[in-house]
């Protein structure tokens, strides 16, 4: 517990479900083990997660689902809003939403609401504006931003930008230079940084400096369960007290964004979508293949769309904490990582609380030296592009952000 009473709590607030639990598809390119029951489980038992942003739990057959949990005692709703299974794990009901542009493209919003009432009376909205309401992040039709962000704060719920700098359907990545030219930025309650962009370069657009930010996993499969997450400080694990976080209302607050260097991220600059080549700056066509199909990196369009030659973080700011994944440790292969976890339980004991002693323990000293320097974000990288994740190389301190050249 802190001085203000508030507790640690680990929060992947961008999770999506592959299957409802009687095999309909909601998220086509999810996998089908992301099931309500399957991300309970593996986020509390492996991940150590104790809140999820369950990004489709509008559709119908997830709505179905979460209520037969209710009505069989596996869930339980929380007064402050929420959705609880065994006190251990908080569900946060929302839907990833997508709306087009005023000039063309299209961006995704996460919505969330204090309980399924209020999600089922959203559902009916969205629903006569979707074409396939069953399936996940389907275009909104004959509707704004500004109309979208209005029904859910009417409705009681909040509204996040989703992966805000990406070329597929980011906001700032796919539709505007600013905000204001989609929605009013007052609607919006904190903006999500996604895959390849961290604080520091979000830091460069001086309009931002009111929101906050998160960072969070976009997970479409088990294994990708924060593999960015944020930590909160919060008086109880609600809805109510996640939203005061992130509009920064008294002593609930967001302590730390936790997220890959974005070289690590599939969009961080600029490459070829035939060949995945990075893109050399002022080239008409890709060096390695011609090919003509550029997929512009969140580096790349942040010199656009940036007012800021350097960052200037606001005092609200929580530090950003550069962090790799397990999965991405050198040597660190899936019976180690077993050995691990049959010793430490969670993957965010290990990432946040064990000794380097205990893991040299486990894993020797080699793997646990590695693993530190994973914890701490000091690996030498190549960087990723046009979908393609980068790569860890090495264990040598990152000094530089990685170029396309």
């Amino acid at each position: 517990m802190t001085a203000s009473g508030g507790k640690r709590f680990f929060v992947d607030g961008h999770v999506h479900i592959g299957r409802a639990a009687l095999g309909e598809p909601i998220k086509i390119s999810a996998a089908p083990a992301l099931t309500v029951m399957g991300i309970i489980e593996h986020a509390a038992q492996a991940k150590g997660i104790d809140m999820i942003g369950l990004i489709d739990a509008v559709a119908p057959p997830v709505m179905r689902d979460l209520r037969k949990l209710v009505d069989t005692g596996v869930l339980h709703a929380v007064p402050g809003g929420g959705l609880s299974w065994e006190g251990r794990v908080t569900l946060l009901l929302g839907a990833e939403v997508e709306v087009g542009g005023p000039y063309g493209g299209a961006a995704h919003f996460g919505v969330f609401f204090p309980d399924l009432e209020t999600l089922g009376a959203f559902a009916l909205w969205l629903g006569a504006r979707q074409t396939n309401p069953n399936l996940s992040s389907q275009r909104a039709l004959h509707t704004t931003a500004t109309a979208l962000a209005a029904e859910v704060q009417g409705l009681g719920g909040m509204v996040i930008v989703n992966h805000a700098f990406t070329p597929h359907k980011g906001l700032y990545g796919n539709c505007v230079t600013h905000m204001a030219d989609m929605l009013p930025p007052s609607l919006v309650t904190a903006v999500e940084l996604g895959l390849s962009a961290d604080s520091e370069m979000a830091d460069r657009i001086s309009e931002l400096a009111a929101k906050t930010f998160v960072t969070n996993s976009d997970a479409h499969s088990l294994p990708k369960i924060a593999r960015e997450y944020h930590i909160v400080r919060l008086q109880e694990a609600s809805f109510q007290a996640y939203r005061r976080a992130l509009l920064r209302e008294g002593d609930d607050r967001i302590e730390a964004n936790v997220g890959l260097w974005p070289a690590l991220g599939k969009y961080h600059l600029s490459a070829c979508q035939n060949c995945g080549h990075l893109w050399k700056e002022g080239a008409h066509c890709c060096s390695e293949c011609g090919s003509k199909r550029l997929a512009i990196g969140v580096w790349n369009r942040l010199q656009d769309v940036a007012d800021l030659d350097t960052p200037q973080s606001p005092l609200h700011r929580p530090p950003y904490r550069h962090q790799v994944p397990l999965e991405f440790v050198p040597g660190l292969g899936p019976a180690k990582r077993r050995s691990l976890l049959a010793a430490f339980k969670t993957e965010m004991n290990i990432l946040n609380d064990v000794s380097v002693d205990d893991l040299i323990h486990v894993v020797g000293e080699k793997l646990a030296m590695q693993i530190q320097l994973a914890r701490v974000g000091n690996m030498t990288l190549i960087a990723g592009g046009a979908g393609r994740y980068g790569k860890v190389v090495g264990s040598s301190p990152v000094l530089s952000r990685p170029s396309a050249t």
